[in-house]
């Protein structure tokens, strides 16, 4: 089974850490969403991992080989990244679309030209348009093109349906759901739209304090976190020595997340109330402000 491994990877620019000490990887055939709040390092994260980066430490590597300056391995890997044209109008904001897709058909060896103009009909790109000219939801599509297109082993997306309407956004995960379920690649996308993206996700790795705070079945995530609240006291009874987030207290009551280990459960009372949670709910619990 091919995997994509990150060693170790830490990243400074300048005084400023970004990463430290990051140990991940990735399998193929799997869907994994990459979650954290914003500076939490995931954009950084991806380019290391297509070598579209250098990391300051650690290695990346593919089947046991390194990435960095090895065709043969990036060969297997797209990071079809978010377009932000210059304001200068310099660089890729140049390029007519057709004429950016046409360079991503000569990197990536295994391009699929009518997947690419499928998708380029369905959101209606006109592709004789400067990128610099498109909107914001123009350029998402762009980047999606790239990534279902280039057809790579591994394939990441940073925030892919920004700008999109609700349409496209499901139409995206759709699509995406079919070529998974064609191909078995491996796709990671990172978004803050969390929890419609959710049931797409079979794994999702959390990323906090310049690592990764957790890497988990999304499905085992979701169930093993519940909401216990009602009176202080039995609050703090049935969830004595459990690992709680989001405290909350108002009065006499409490509210707490609590991420159950394996083997562990609240008793039931007629005093507490207890709630599921959703994804973003964890992630917010886990990764939301600290009290």
């Amino acid at each position: 089974m091919s995997t994509l491994v990150c060693s170790n990877i830490s990243k400074r620019y300048g005084e400023k850490e970004v990463l430290k000490n990051v140990d991940l990887t990735l399998e193929k055939g799997k869907i994994y969403g990459l979650i954290g709040r914003n500076g939490a390092g995931k954009t950084t994260l991806l380019s290391i991992m297509s070598a579209q980066n250098p990391a300051t430490s650690g290695e990346v590597t593919w089947e046991g080989e390194k990435v960095w300056e090895n065709r043969r391995a990036l060969n297997h890997i797209c990071f079809s990244r978010e377009l932000v044209p210059s304001a200068s109008g310099n660089g890729v904001g140049t390029m007519k679309v057709k004429e950016y897709l046409q360079a991503a058909s000569y990197y990536y060896p295994n391009w699929q030209k009518e997947l690419a103009k499928e998708l380029v009909e369905k959101f209606e790109l006109d592709v004789k348009k400067k990128i610099a000219k498109l909107s914001k939801g123009m350029l998402s599509m762009v980047t999606i093109i790239v990534a279902l297109a280039s057809k790579a082993e591994f394939t990441f997306l940073d925030e892919p349906v920004a700008g999109l309407d609700v349409v496209m956004r499901e139409y995206f995960y759709r699509k995406l759901l079919e070529e998974y379920m064609d191909t078995g690649r491996t796709f990671v996308v990172s978004t803050h739209i969390i929890e419609e993206a959710a049931n797409v996700f079979e794994e999702v790795i959390f990323l906090k304090n310049k690592g990764i705070l957790l890497k988990e079945n999304t499905e085992h995530l979701v169930a093993r976190c519940i909401k216990v609240s009602g009176p202080a006291e039995a609050v703090d009874a049935a969830t004595a020595g459990m690992e709680l987030h989001q405290v909350e207290t108002m009065g006499r009551s409490k509210g707490v997340t609590v991420l159950l280990k394996e083997g562990e459960q609240i008793a039931q009372s007629r005093e507490l109330q207890l709630q599921s949670v959703n994804l973003q709910n964890v992630f917010v619990a886990l990764c939301g402000l600290e009290e």
